[in-house]
């Protein structure tokens, strides 16, 4: 095979392993996916593989697809009947074919987190709970956990039944599952604990699939949870050829469930393991990766390994201390601008930061600035109502019993079915242990409903049912096309006339031209192939394609990217490390993998930044560097702002201010223009030699100087410190 002659002594002893586990620890950027596309690519050319007797879980249905394409490129031939996926998708392909076997109709619908809050509510209120101590968000964390775990409503109810909070949580699950299963549907943690339970409960399903699946590969496998951990060991009883790659210093999903010891202990589960190391990085500058080590070498649980690189020595990773949160996007689009002018195109840059809420200054800014941004994580496509709407249409017709979708939509576009009369209906599907959808077709015989909701119903069923028998005879492009007409969705929109009605227009024919894509790709794929697809897409895999621009994202949602430019903001401690990581020493871990992980990402030019004061969750505190700054050498910074070695982490304070809001620019010499706060107040006429002329709309005092508030003609508000503000009164 040419292609093995581009391998490393590493990488190509991997490719070329024969029989049993094999354990790749592959560092950031050595080539783990090339190892893999050649691996399966070798097993299928040069050994005899039938793809079908592989299955390959990746991260995201992403990168599985652009996987499967490489090996198809390779091989020059047809590689569809290769299982390759998430573990999610994978479970959903096993899933439509025997769940009958446990219980439930193959046409399963599968509930976002949306549909998951709306569940809850319901069991709440059944119960009788109060919400303020049973909050949704809270209690379907819990229940995610102890599935992750396999642990079982009467388990945990038995384990915690002298504590009446837990024993409550333990009933909200039980009534949680009932309910799911009632509407024939299943969360994301069921695709995974569902499979389980199928291969324990019939035997002849694993069997099937131990002696299909010959060869077994699993990629960032530091990230999977119990339940992963206990399907892949089912799958693989028979032939032990799995193949399992990751990196336990990239290992960044504890709170979700991961354990990181599924790989330390790999070698003690899997018998005669061959363990390689890809320690080659071919991603990032050398500087950049004796930071990235610098910093992981502090932590224990891990396995030792150090990245190093043939390529260039790079630059210095620069690191900024600004005033507060305002001035640092300021700083930042400052930078991107300079660097285009250098030609870096926008597609080169990521801002990386630890939470959602962060973004929000780097937005204004950005948007100030007219730089194209896109936001990962942000309202995406498939999460906006419209979309959710008819996609609640699609699932219902796929599945009666799904009364979540149904309470959606029975009402959109309206029909005159009130509240109290789907209240009425519910009640009565609870008390006959029936779908809504059922009482609904036998409207006429219930009583304390008014004959014009009734006639509303009756159009409902009827026009659903005749949608139900075109989605087995039309295709699925032509199908969706028909329901958003028939349904009467569009038309209400058009009626609107509003510039929000109009853009939902255009976001719905979007998405038929998704279903079109969709039966391209899929000329053989159902209705339930295609709701599954869209269900199973990740944060990355949703976030919409906007060209030449800046990539905004937290560090988790990075994990798998790569960029020429990286900016990663917000260094301080309580941030990044996040506060309740300071308490216990596997969180503090975790979160030194996820520096190392953001650190990783950059290939040329890597930017970090932290404040002095911030505001964030509506509140304004002064700031600490990040630790993780501190466990940087200071021969790999390149930084005048930087008072290193000198701030001690338990310190409430740092005092020295080192930056105006204009522009994120280290203060030049002002004497010139220097201004007595008493020659000003609210009203002065100003002129700053940037911005020109402007009118200062507040002051406030800001310990021995003043912070001004000033409107200027060309450019909006700025906030300003006197003292530092390059700007003259005008008289």
């Amino acid at each position: 095979m040419d292609y093995l002659k581009g391998l490393n002594e590493r990488q190509r002893e991997a490719v070329l392993h024969g029989e049993g586990p094999l354990l790749i620890l592959a560092g950031a950027g050595s080539g783990k996916t090339r190892v893999l596309t050649y691996r399966i690519a070798h097993l299928i050319e040069e050994r005899g593989i039938f793809p079908g007797n592989i299955l390959a879980i990746t991260f995201t249905n992403k990168a599985a697809n652009e996987m499967k394409e490489r090996i198809g490129r390779l091989l020059d031939g047809d590689v569809d009947n290769l299982w390759m996926g998430t573990f999610h998708s994978v479970c959903v392909r096993i899933l439509r074919r025997d769940i009958d076997k446990i219980g439930y109709e193959r046409g399963f619908s599968i509930y976002d987190r949306d549909d998951q809050v709306t569940l809850i509510k319901e069991c709440i209120n059944e119960m009788n709970l109060d919400r303020d101590y049973y909050r949704e968000s809270s209690v379907l964390g819990t229940i995610s956990h102890l599935k992750d775990k396999l642990i079982a409503p009467d388990t945990y109810i038995n384990e915690n039944y002298s504590n009446l909070y837990a024993r409550n949580l333990g009933k909200l699950y039980a009534l949680y599952q009932k309910k799911l299963k009632q509407y024939n549907a299943l969360d994301f943690d069921d695709l995974i604990i569902k499979t389980v339970e199928l291969f324990r409960s019939a035997p002849e399903v694993i069997d099937y699939y131990q002696r299909k699946f010959q060869y077994i590969f699993v990629d960032e496998f530091q990230d999977t949870n119990k339940s992963q951990y206990e399907l892949i060991r089912a799958l693989t009883g028979k032939y032990k050829n799995i193949c399992v790659v990751g990196d336990p210093d990239q290992s960044i999903y504890g709170w979700r469930g991961a354990d990181i010891t599924n790989i330390l202990n790999f070698e003690k589960d899997f018998k005669d393991t061959t363990t390689i190391l890809l320690e080659q990085n071919y991603r990032s500058t050398k500087n950049i990766l004796n930071v990235a080590n610098h910093i992981i070498k502090n932590n224990m649980e891990r396995k030792d390994k150090e990245l190093w690189t043939d390529n260039e020595e790079g630059n210095q990773v620069i690191v900024e201390k600004l005033l507060d949160d305002k001035v640092e996007a300021e700083f930042v689009a400052n930078k991107i601008e300079e660097l285009v002018d250098e030609g870096y195109s926008l597609n080169d840059m990521a801002i990386l930061y630890r939470t959602n809420a962060q973004s929000r200054s780097f937005e204004d800014a950005l948007r100030r600035r007219n730089i194209n941004y896109k936001l990962v994580g942000g309202v995406k496509f498939y999460d906006r109502k419209e979309i959710k709407d008819i996609v609640a249409y699609l699932r219902l017709i796929q599945n009666p019993s799904d009364d979540i979708s149904l309470k959606r939509i029975i009402n959109v576009p309206r029909r005159g079915i009130g509240k109290s009369t789907l209240e009425k209906i519910e009640k009565m599907a609870q008390e006959k242990d029936e779908s809504m959808y059922s009482v609904l077709m036998e409207i006429s015989h219930i009583k304390g409903i008014s004959t014009r909701a009734k006639n509303s119903i009756s159009a409902f069923v009827e026009m659903m049912s005749n949608l139900m028998a075109m989605s087995e005879i039309m295709s699925i492009d032509d199908f969706i096309n028909h329901v958003v007409h028939k349904i009467g969705y569009m038309e209400e929109l058009e009626k609107e006339g509003t510039i929000e009605a109009q853009s939902r227009l255009e976001n719905i024919k979007e998405f038929i031209s998704v279903a079109v894509d969709f039966v391209v790709d899929n000329p053989e794929g159902s209705l339930e192939d295609f709701l599954s697809s869209i269900s199973l897409l990740s944060d990355v895999d949703k976030t919409e394609d906007i060209e030449n621009s800046v990539t905004m994202l937290t560090v988790h949602s990075a994990k798998g990217l790569e960029f020429p430019v990286v900016f990663l903001v917000g260094m301080e401690e309580g941030l990044f490390p996040i506060a309740r990581a300071l308490e216990k020493d596997s969180d503090l871990e975790e979160e030194r993998r996820l520096c190392y992980v953001a650190v990783t990402r950059a290939e040329e030019l890597l930017y970090i930044t932290y404040t002095q004061m911030r505001t964030i969750y509506g509140r304004t505190s002064y700031s600490q560097p990040s630790r993780f700054i501190e466990e940087i050498p200071e021969e790999l910074i390149d930084s005048s702002t930087v008072h290193r070695r000198k701030v001690d982490l338990r310190s409430p304070f740092i005092n020295v201010v080192d930056y105006t809001r204009d522009e994120g620019l280290k203060p030049k010499d002002t004497a010139s223009t220097k201004v007595d706060g008493g020659d000003m107040d609210v009203g002065t006429k100003v002129s700053h030699k940037k911005w020109g002329q402007g009118t200062v709309v507040q002051m406030k005092d800001k310990g021995n100087d003043k912070e001004i508030v000033i409107a200027f003609d060309t450019v909006g508000l700025k906030r300003l410190l006197l003292s530092l503000a390059p700007i003259e009164i005008i008289k």
